[in-house]
């Protein structure tokens, strides 16, 4: 699957915030990259242009690409609820997201590869497909062949499996559960899915 593999350091400056996890270089230049730095004088966005900046923030927070992003967008305004929570909802529903919430990998890529690379089930059963929806009651465990991996052990000692209302973790089996679909003021990004909602409504 195609995804984004270029400068992290250089999208989190963009929006001034920490896309993939700790930044230090964010930290010490929290200003958008350019050659003038932060004594640029910056015009004021558009309506336009700061809906696609929160559109494309979504976008490189989740990892996904822009015609799948649009597919849940669809998919999410055809349901019942308010289309922006839907779309987030969605987007927390995918199995590299969850793999993520769960301590099992650091990073959302790296969840992702996980699941590519078959080291992960979902109700007992092998699935490698990030993308994949998870639906209230499924159980996403480390595969038996792939307990062992250090990878996992260094996240998994790091994590705080208490953080997320809408999970469940037995550390005992390396098995987590997804109780419910998560309300929006339990997901803790910093998206303003209404901008995104009225770019797409153009």
């Amino acid at each position: 699957m195609a995804r984004y593999i270029g400068p992290k350091s250089k999208i989190a400056r963009k929006f001034g915030e920490p896309i993939y996890g700790a930044d230090k270089f964010l930290e010490k230049k929290n200003y958008p990259p350019g050659m003038h730095g932060v004594s640029k004088r910056r015009r004021k966005l558009s309506e336009y242009a700061v809906q696609l900046k929160e559109k494309q923030k979504a976008k490189y927070t989740y990892g996904i690409l822009e015609k799948q992003f649009s597919n849940l967008f669809k998919k999410a305004s055809r349901s019942k609820g308010i289309t922006g929570e839907v779309l987030l909802q969605y987007l927390e529903r995918r199995l590299d997201n969850v793999v993520f919430r769960l301590g099992i990998a650091p990073t959302r890529a790296g969840a992702r590869q996980l699941v590519s690379h078959r080291h992960i089930t979902v109700n007992g059963e092998i699935v490698n497909i990030p993308s994949y929806t998870l639906r209230p009651g499924d159980i996403v465990s480390v595969r038996e062949k792939s307990k062992s991996l250090e990878v996992i052990a260094e996240s998994l000692a790091s994590a705080n499996h208490s953080r997320y209302p809408w999970l469940e973790w037995d550390s005992s089996i390396m098995s987590g559960k997804f109780v419910s679909v998560p309300e929006r003021s339990d997901i803790p990004e910093n998206i303003k899915e209404q901008l995104i909602v009225e770019l797409y409504s153009k």
